[in-house]
C-alpha cells in the first residue's frame, strides 16, 4: 500500500525537503505545530517504527539527530522535541518540533497554515543549517 509519504519520496507529491540521503528523507510538516516542524521518514515503507530492522532503526535516529541540530540552528529554541505517534499515516515517521514551551508539542491544538513562500524559506534555512553543522555529508 502506497502512503502519502511514499508518494513524496517518489516525487508524485511535492514537499519542502530539508535533508535526504539514500535511506531517509526529512521535510516540513505541511500543517506544523510550530514553524520549523519537520517529519523524518525512512524511504522503505514500514508502518510501525518498532518494526524497522535494528541497524536501519539506529541510522534513522542518527539522521533525525543531524536534522534536529539544523532545526535548532535555524530556529533558536530551548530544545527540539521528538514525537513518534504513527496513527495519522501508516508510514513510520518522527516529528521534530522546535520548542519554547511544553505546549508547543500539543497535537490537539490547531495546526498552523503557513504561506508557501514562508515554508520555502524555512526549508532552505534548515537545509543550510544542516549543511553547516554537517559539511561533506
Amino acid at each position: 500500500m502506497s502512503t502519502i509519504f511514499s508518494k513524496i519520496i517518489s516525487g508524485e507529491i511535492p514537499a519542502y525537503k530539508v535533508a535526504e540521503d539514500q535511506e531517509f528523507l526529512a521535510f516540513l510538516d505541511i500543517s506544523p505545530l510550530t514553524p520549523g516542524h519537520v517529519l523524518v521518514i525512512p524511504k522503505k515503507e514500514t508502518d510501525y517504527i518498532f518494526d524497522i530492522e535494528e541497524e536501519e532503526y539506529m541510522r534513522l535516529w542518527s539522521f533525525a539527530k543531524k536534522v534536529s541540530k539544523g532545526i535548532k540552528k535555524a530556529f533558536p529554541c530551548r530544545k527540539v522535541g521528538i514525537a513518534v505517534v504513527g496513527l495519522e499515516v501508516a508510514h513510520a515517521h518522527i516529528h521534530l518540533i522546535p520548542l519554547h514551551q511544553v505546549s508547543d508539542m500539543n497535537f490537539q491544538k490547531p495546526k498552523l497554515s503557513l504561506p508557501a513562500k514562508e515554508m520555502e524559506e524555512i526549508a532552505l534555512n534548515i537545509s543550510e543549517a544542516i549543511n553547516e553543522t554537517h559539511p561533506n555529508e
